[in-house]
């Protein structure tokens, strides 16, 4: 803002106000004076760039505590059901220690 106010004020041009506001490019003060002719002071805030960064969950306290309170019930249930199948595996070992084995002819 300060190098069109300078501009104006001086009548100098671009090229000279580059030079004297140590701007690499004359053609961006020309960018910066059409864009204020066109759309007002607004035009020179800079704009974010880039892809918005994702919204976070609003509770994920309560997401964890209902996931855990879950996660507690599938593993009291599969321990449950694994203790059914080891009672299962050695009742039917000791069901066949004492089945007499038949002898083939």
């Amino acid at each position: 803002m300060d190098v069109l106010n300078y501009m104006n004020e001086t009548g100098i041009s671009s090229y000279d106000a580059a030079a004297r506001f140590n701007i690499s490019s004359p053609a961006l003060i020309r960018t910066w004076r059409i864009n204020v002719n066109a759309y007002g002071l607004d035009a020179l805030i800079s704009k974010k760039k880039g892809r918005p960064s994702m919204k976070k969950d609003i509770n994920p306290s309560k997401q964890i505590e209902g996931s855990v309170k879950e996660l507690e019930e599938r593993i009291k249930q599969l321990e449950m059901e694994n203790a059914y199948l080891k009672k299962l595996n050695t009742l039917v070992q000791m069901q066949e220690k004492l089945q007499p084995k038949s002898k083939r002819k």
